[in-house]
C-alpha cells in the first residue's frame, strides 16, 4: 500500500470532521509530503488535549497518542515547543464541546 502524504491525510481528516459538523482548522501548514501531524482538541471550556501519531509497541500499529492535556494555554505552549523542533509540522485544531475528534475512526490511524 503506498504511503499517504501528510496533505492527503489532513484533507481527508478535515472532510470527515465536516460530515459530523465538527469545526476544525489548519493552524500550521506543514510539509505536504512528509510533515508530522498534531491534532489539538479544544473543548471550549479552557481545556484541551494534544494528540500525535505514534506506534503501539504491543501491536506495531499506528495510533493517535495523547501528548499533553490540561489547560488550553499549556497545550498551546506544548504546540509551540513542538513547532520549534519541527518546522514541517502540521497542527490541526478541532473545537468540540463533546470532545469528539474522530481520530479513532476507521481509516484515520
Amino acid at each position: 500500500m503506498p504511503r499517504l502524504t501528510a496533505r492527503f491525510w489532513v484533507d481527508a481528516y478535515l472532510a470527515r470532521l465536516r460530515v459530523f459538523d465538527i469545526p476544525a482548522f489548519v493552524v500550521s501548514h506543514g510539509d505536504d509530503t512528509g510533515g508530522a501531524v498534531l491534532v489539538k482538541l479544544a473543548t471550549l471550556d479552557g481545556k484541551a488535549v494534544l494528540f500525535q501519531r505514534s506506534f503501539d509497541l504491543a501491536s506495531g500499529e499506528r495510533i493517535w497518542a495523547e501528548l499533553v492535556s490540561g489547560d488550553e494555554r499549556d497545550v498551546d505552549a506544548a504546540v509551540a515547543r513542538q513547532r520549534g523542533f519541527d518546522p514541517d509540522l502540521w497542527v490541526i485544531e478541532v473545537e468540540d464541546r463533546a470532545g469528539r475528534h474522530l481520530l479513532d475512526a476507521e481509516g484515520l490511524a
